[in-house]
C-alpha cells in the first residue's frame, strides 16, 4: 500500500510507521517533545542549537512536500540539555493547512507521528491576526483555549473527548514563570485561504475571541486525543481584518515572524527543560 493511501486509510499505522522510521534514522529510541513551527516561525528553532538529524519531511511515511511559503518542509532532532536534564526534541518545520484541500489527515499526521515517537508535549505555534487591540503586532501570545469556526475535527465515530484542559494550565504556569510578560487568549480557527472580513472579525470579537488563525486546532486535538499535553503559542503578524483598516498580505506575516524570532527561539530554549 503507498504511503499516501495508508494515512487516509488507518491514519494511526500511518503515523506509528513514520514515527518508527524516525526512531531509526535519529538512533533516539523515544523523544519528548515536540515542537510543530508555524509561518515565520523557522528561524526561531536556531535557538536549540545544532540539530543531531534533518530530513525532509516527505521522505517519511505519510508525509508530502509543503505548499506554503515559510515552511520550509523539514524535520530535526535536537538535545536540549540544561540543569542537568536532557530533552529529546522533534521539531517540524511547517504543517499543513486545511486549506491546502488535501482534508484533516494531513493536516494531523506531524502530531500524530509524534506521539508515536515518544513525545509526552506538543508545543504548537502558529502565525495569526490580532483580533484584541490590547496585542501588538510581534507579540506572543500563549492560547488559553480555542473556538473552532471549521467544523472540522481529525476525530470521527463516538470519540468522546474532553477539552476542558486541553491547553495545559500546568505548562502554560510554566511558561508564564519564564516570561512573566506573556499573555493569555482565545484563538479562532479559520479555514482559509481567504483572511476574515472585518464583519467575521466582528462577529469572532463578539464571541469572546483574541486571536485568528488557520492552523493549530486540529493538531492540538489529535494530540490531546493520544495522550499528549499541549503548549499553544500564537504570535501576532498583523491586526485583524477591520481592526486597523489596512489590507492583509502573507509577506506580512513571515516578515513579523522572523523580526520575533530571537525572543520565540529563547523563549523555547529556556522553558522547554523545565517542562519535564
Amino acid at each position: 500500500m503507498k504511503s499516501s493511501e495508508l494515512l487516509y486509510s488507518d491514519p494511526l499505522a500511518c503515523a506509528t510507521a513514520a514515527a518508527a522510521e524516525i526512531i531509526k534514522r535519529t538512533g533516539v529510541a523515544s523523544h519528548d517533545v515536540a515542537l510543530i513551527m508555524g509561518s515565520g516561525w523557522v528561524s526561531a528553532v536556531d535557538a536549540l542549537g545544532t540539530a543531531l538529524y534533518e530530513c525532509n519531511a516527505a521522505e517519511l511515511t505519510g508525509f508530502q512536500p509543503p505548499t506554503v511559503e515559510g515552511h520550509s518542509g523539514k524535520v530535526r532532532s535536537y538535545a536540549i540539555e540544561a540543569a542537568g536534564k536532557r530533552v529529546n526534541a522533534l521539531v517540524f518545520l511547517g504543517r499543513t493547512h486545511l486549506y491546502e484541500g488535501k482534508g484533516v489527515e494531513p493536516v494531523v499526521h506531524s502530531v500524530r507521528t509524534a506521539v508515536k515517537a515518544g513525545c509526552k508535549i506538543v508545543i504548537l505555534t502558529n502565525a495569526c491576526g490580532g483580533i484584541n487591540p490590547k496585542f501588538s503586532v510581534g507579540q506572543p501570545v500563549l492560547i488559553r483555549d480555542h473556538i473552532s469556526l471549521t467544523s472540522v475535527s481529525p476525530l470521527s465515530g463516538a470519540t468522546f473527548l474532553d477539552l476542558t484542559d486541553l491547553y495545559s494550565k500546568r505548562i502554560r504556569a510554566i511558561v508564564k514563570q519564564q516570561d512573566p510578560t506573556l499573555d493569555e487568549g482565545v484563538y479562532v480557527h479559520w479555514r482559509g485561504p481567504t483572511y476574515e472580513t472585518p464583519a467575521e472579525i466582528h462577529m469572532m470579537r463578539t464571541m469572546g475571541a483574541d486571536l485568528v488563525g488557520m492552523s493549530t486546532v486540529p493538531e492540538a486535538i489529535a494530540a490531546h486525543a493520544l495522550g499528549a499535553e499541549i503548549l499553544g503559542i500564537s504570535l501576532v503578524t498583523n491586526a485583524a481584518a477591520g481592526v486597523t483598516g489596512e489590507k492583509l498580505n502573507h509577506e506580512e506575516v513571515i516578515a513579523a515572524g522572523k523580526a520575533a524570532a530571537d525572543r520565540m527561539g529563547a523563549l523555547l530554549k529556556g522553558v522547554i527543560p523545565k517542562l519535564f
